[in-house]
């Protein structure tokens, strides 16, 4: 069921639901992308019309964050990284190819043998930092089922929506620092604080600069109220 969350579209879907239209997308002809927003992408989009575009033309587009359930305005919470790995899990019991783009130095490259490792029939098209990745000259992408870009939130949309008709890709995701988590770079939060919602106040407490960030969701929060 899709609703809106100041102006940007959501699909308020569980896990199962969210892999069923992966798979959808990935019989589908064309190309396709997904996109995972949470409060922290809505101000960023309130401030930006073609990151609001952008999320609102996505093709699934997840419910990623406890603000959205603190509001009132969505019943399922789907965070990024927990879809990313289930559509790793996807694409090696069914044959798809992963590629992974982004992140520094060889992250990219750890989190495909781990995965590898985790799943043996797993095929890897692509390993790559973001060094090189805004010119296309310099990427050498061979055909890929599913992307997994790790530029950040913002640069990761724009760089797929940008080049996505360009590259060998049937569907592209962008994941943050989902690849600095997989590769052990930083550790998640326990089950039990990401089961009540509070994956975010691990994370601050690990990487206290991340307050500038959660700013962002008082600001949320604050635009919401203001209707």
């Amino acid at each position: 069921m899709k609703t809106q969350v100041l102006g940007i579209k959501i699909d308020d879907v569980n896990m199962e639901e969210a892999l069923n239209i992966v798979q959808e997308l990935l019989k589908k002809p064309g190309k396709h992308y997904i996109v995972t927003p949470n409060p922290e992408f809505i101000v960023a989009a309130h401030e930006d019309s073609v990151f609001t575009k952008i999320l609102n033309d996505a093709d699934l587009s997840i419910p990623d964050g406890i603000g959205f359930k603190l509001i009132g305005k969505v019943k399922n919470k789907v965070t990024g990284i927990d879809l990313m790995e289930k559509m790793v899990e996807l694409a090696a019991t069914k044959g798809y190819s992963v590629g992974f783009l982004g992140a520094m130095g060889d992250t990219a490259q750890k989190v495909a043998q781990i995965f590898k490792s985790r799943y043996p029939n797993l095929k890897i098209s692509l390993a790559e930092s973001g060094g090189d990745a805004f010119n296309l000259t310099n990427l050498n992408i061979s055909s890929t089922d599913i992307l997994f870009v790790a530029f950040g939130h913002g640069k990761q949309e724009k760089w797929i929506v940008d080049n996505l008709s360009q590259i060998p890709v049937k569907v592209a995701m962008g994941v943050g620092g989902a690849f600095d988590v997989i590769s052990g770079k930083i550790p998640r939060a326990p089950l039990w604080m990401r089961k009540i919602g509070l994956e975010w106040l691990f994370r601050l407490t690990i990487q206290p600069w991340r307050i500038k960030r959660q700013v962002a969701l008082i600001k949320f929060l604050w635009l919401w109220a203001l209707g």
